[in-house]
């Protein structure tokens, strides 16, 4: 079926539900590009950050975060390592308070996702009564099988076809919000692991008295 002949067949709902398809399309895009920049850059970026703090070589570190602060645990490590000589507890809680401000950024958009999943299968449902709103008015007892019954027909169809491409929106746009929400977890696990592995670098380096190059200035 034509897409013009499937609008004709779907309805009025079939609009609502393509501005949908278009705006999802249009931030899964966003997402996956976000996502794969991550992917592809941050735990090499981590390990270089790390080596070069473990080394003393805090100067370095921090020169690496700044050429990477685009990505959210380049932030996170910056705003920590950035404080004037703090005690552990204040580390930690400069790591944890940045990791929260990333969240909004690491969960954009999981809103609209989980909007156009549930609206879009209702849309295909009021297409369905809509369907059945014409069927039923077209259909004159005792005048089956007659010229008439082509809006029974044509309301069928709309209801069948406006169901249908309501699921195919929420189910496309299910499958990518799931694997973004599967994303976010598995980045908040790393930035818990990687930032725990900061603060144990730093209470060393606290212990040890080694306030001087404990953060960078």
């Amino acid at each position: 079926m034509a897409i013009k002949n499937l609008f004709e067949a779907g309805g009025v709902v079939m609009w609502p539900l393509l501005a949908f398809s278009v705006l999802a399309v249009a931030l899964i895009i966003e997402r996956v590009r976000f996502w794969v920049k991550i992917n592809n850059r941050q735990n090499r970026v981590v390990r270089e950050v790390l080596n070069l703090y473990r080394r003393d070589n805090v100067v370095g570190a921090m020169d690496q975060l700044q050429k990477n602060a685009d990505l959210p645990i380049a932030r996170i490590f910056i705003t920590a390592l950035e404080l004037e000589e703090p005690n552990p507890e204040e580390f930690r809680l400069a790591l944890e308070s940045e990791a929260q401000a990333e969240i909004p950024l690491l969960k954009r958009f999981q809103n609209i996702f989980d909007t156009i999943i549930s609206l879009a299968p209702l849309l295909g449902l009021l297409g369905t009564v809509l369907g059945l709103i014409v069927s039923f008015a077209s259909l004159n007892i005792g005048d089956v099988g007659a010229s008439k019954t082509g809006g029974v027909t044509a309301g069928i169809s709309e209801a069948l076809v406006s169901t249908a491409s309501g699921l195919v929106v929420a189910i496309f746009v299910l499958l990518f919000a799931n694997t973004f929400r599967g994303l976010y977890l598995r980045q908040i696990a790393l930035i818990q692991e990687y930032g725990g592995q900061l603060e144990l670098l730093y209470r060393r380096r606290y212990e040890r008295g080694d306030r001087t190059y404990a953060s960078a200035r």
